[in-house]
């Protein structure tokens, strides 16, 4: 009986993350309180798979939100400053990781904050089973760019856990 549950149990799960990462741009939307916006074009030879922007202030501190298809998720990349600078992601809808180089993943839910000092290489973006979104603010600084670097490798991407 007990070994007939676990197995209920298990299909119900993967149930359930295959469903996630079959649902449409439209289910999703309906999820999550902020838009997902366009077709991220801009950058889009910075990220593998499908992103999204919508501004959501573009006064005083201004920030977007940031939505990605299941897998999507953009290339290594820092955020340089001499002073100040970096960035704040706050996760909104879905799932989805964050990684600097030489660390573990952090798995990111709705409510995660994730604070990314100035100069630090990294990634993010949504987990292979879900959509994912999060707030993007830019930490104001001094003399900032943003370097985008490799893409992250698949046969890594996809065994995260």
């Amino acid at each position: 009986m007990i070994k007939k549950s676990f197995f209920i149990i298990i299909a119900l799960i993967s149930f359930n993350l295959n469903m996630m990462a079959q649902q449409t741009k439209e289910e999703y939307q309906k999820e999550i309180f902020f838009p997902i916006g366009e077709p991220n074009t801009g950058f889009a030879k910075y990220f593998i798979g499908q992103s999204y922007l919508a501004p959501i202030s573009t006064s005083q501190i201004p920030f977007m939100n940031v939505t990605f298809e299941p897998a999507c998720r953009n290339n290594w990349h820092i955020h340089h400053a001499t002073e100040g600078g970096g960035q704040m992601l706050v996760g909104v809808g879905g799932r989805g990781w964050y990684q600097e180089e030489g660390k573990e993943p952090i798995e990111i839910l709705p409510g995660t904050v994730i604070n990314i000092p100035a100069n630090v290489k990294h990634w993010h973006g949504a987990a292979k089973d879900s959509w994912f979104s999060h707030l993007a603010f830019s930490v104001p600084g001094e003399n900032e760019s943003t370097e985008w670097l490799e893409p992250v490798d698949d046969e890594y991407y996809n065994n995260i856990q």
